[in-house]
């Protein structure tokens, strides 16, 4: 792949812009600083580390990514109310591959108000797994209510509740109380509002929302709020396999 064509594909601008780096001597490869680097060079982009205006970059054929969202933004690249997650990624993430449907999109969204895992990606198959009904992908929610947990409130949501769009029972995979008024919950459907509507048609409101895991991948401890990261490779396999 030619060195602008790399740059081209990880988002960092139209060709010409990406010509324009390499010219102006804003591209390191590796560790040494080379003034005559062509931008029709061909290089093996796997694996492949450069620097782009003194920032470090690896070459990524797609995109897969985390964030611990926080509270007060919408995942939505036309925000209305509250500023984008998307805000909250480098430029070249929002940019990569071109075209209409540039850079990576949210896998699912969080309500503004809702924290936690969020991952997010280019590869469409990948997204079209992760939130497709079909798959049953499990999502674990730690809830704050409002008012303290009956004796019956995790045995009814996994019973099966009706929202006021769908005649059919919602169930609750698993529903664990974690104190007197929060408890875990992990679902493997997608419906709006799914977790504020099921607790509100048990008698109850939400007061917090955190979204700790999804599939087999939890939330590390050490990723602060609006801070993102690439997911391993192990992760990403972890996500595409069937759950358990």
């Amino acid at each position: 792949m030619r060195l602008e064509e790399v740059l081209y594909s990880q988002g960092f601008g139209t060709r010409r812009i990406c010509r324009g780096l390499i010219q102006q001597g804003l591209v390191v490869v590796g560790d040494a600083i080379d003034p005559s680097l062509d931008p029709d060079e061909f290089v093996d982009p796997h694996s492949l580390r450069f620097r782009v205006d003194g920032q470090q970059w690896m070459w990524q054929e797609r995109a897969y990514l985390m964030m611990n969202k926080p509270a007060g933004y919408e995942c939505s690249q036309r925000a209305s109310s509250h500023p984008s997650i998307y805000t909250l990624l480098p430029g070249p993430l929002r940019q990569r591959g071109g075209g209409a449907a540039a850079g990576v999109q949210a896998v699912g969204r969080l309500d503004q108000d809702t924290t936690g895992l969020l991952l997010l990606s280019d590869d469409g198959a990948f997204i079209h797994r992760l939130t497709s009904p079909k798959h049953h992908v499990p999502k674990v929610y730690e809830v704050v209510l409002r008012h303290p947990l009956t004796a019956n409130t995790c045995a009814r949501l996994e019973a099966g509740v009706v929202l006021d769009d769908d005649p059919r029972p919602v169930k609750a995979a698993k529903a664990d109380a974690t104190g007197d008024c929060s408890l875990r919950l992990v679902l493997t459907q997608g419906k709006y509002h799914q977790v504020k509507r099921m607790i509100a048609a048990v008698g109850n409101r939400v007061e917090q929302l955190h979204r700790s895991a999804i599939g087999a991948v939890v939330l590390p401890d050490d990723l602060s709020p609006g801070q993102w990261r690439w997911l391993s490779a192990d992760e990403v396999q972890l996500l595409r396999q069937p759950p358990r």
